[in-house]
């Protein structure tokens, strides 16, 4: 038989029916909470309880996080220049990288790839390598982040705190010995070593923080849309901005074709 096109094992249609990883849609709406569907879409199999309560948690802390981030600056700012919701929310996810919410792919894979060997010797050659360590450090937070300690207190009592969260743990004291600087393991770092002891692949990373994150990026630009005019976030260039190029000078004669 030839191979088709494209493949899936998500979801498929049967006459009128549709189907999600083989069970129908309709028996699934009314029964599923939105968490346990997303489980269901992302790993194949219903949750239970337990893991829908930890994943709850996880979005729960990723879905807002002050007005400031350059997902919600970017998501804003669209809106302000007179585009529609879904544009602004767009833009506010094409914000996510490294810096805001990309972490947590490359926390998971840190984890993943390095969780049974000692920590200090990881991050000696990290550190030897000049390699940022995912998942640690903030900008705000300098003795802990609250959102990990909340968290890692929910896995606890839900049976997600092992291997992953302890080696994470671990590397937060060996950076501080070897570094001399405390760089407390954030909330990326958290849910990475909660998603890995999940059994989740460290590909799927940005996955969670986007999910977590859209309906803040929903209402900040709901918000942009109704209480703001169009045009409001334009920069004042005499207060906000520091231009260093050269001061205004005359075109070369050479170059003025037109008299």
């Amino acid at each position: 038989m030839e191979r088709k096109k494209w493949r899936t094992a998500i979801s498929f249609h049967r006459g009128y029916e549709a189907y999600v990883r083989g069970y129908k849609l309709e028996d699934l709406v009314g029964n599923l909470t939105f968490t346990e569907a997303i489980y269901l879409v992302l790993k194949g199999e219903l949750p239970d309880e337990r893991t829908t309560q930890m994943l709850d948690a996880i979005f729960v802390a990723t879905v807002e996080h002050s007005i400031a981030p350059p997902s919600v600056i970017a998501a804003r700012a669209v809106i302000s220049g007179g585009n529609p919701l879904n544009v602004g929310v767009g833009a506010g996810i094409l914000a996510f990288g490294e810096a805001h919410g990309g972490a947590l792919e490359g926390a998971m894979k840190f984890l993943q790839e390095n969780v049974g060997k000692n920590p200090e010797e990881v991050v000696k050659e990290f550190l030897e390598a000049k390699r940022r360590i995912p998942g640690y450090g903030h900008r705000f937070y300098k003795e802990f982040d609250p959102r990990t300690k909340k968290l890692f207190e929910i896995a606890k009592e839900l049976g997600f705190f092992g291997k992953y969260a302890e080696f994470a743990l671990e590397v937060e004291k060996a950076i501080e010995k070897l570094k001399g600087k405390k760089l407390v393991l954030n909330v990326d770092g958290a849910i990475a070593a909660i998603v890995s002891e999940m059994g989740f692949d460290w590909r799927l990373g940005k996955g969670f923080f986007i999910i977590g994150r859209i309906p803040g990026l929903v209402a900040h630009a709901y918000e942009e849309l109704v209480m703001e005019k169009p045009f409001s976030k334009r920069l004042d260039e005499e207060k906000e901005v520091e231009y260093l190029g050269p001061q205004p000078r005359e075109l070369p004669e050479k170059f003025k074709r037109r008299k």
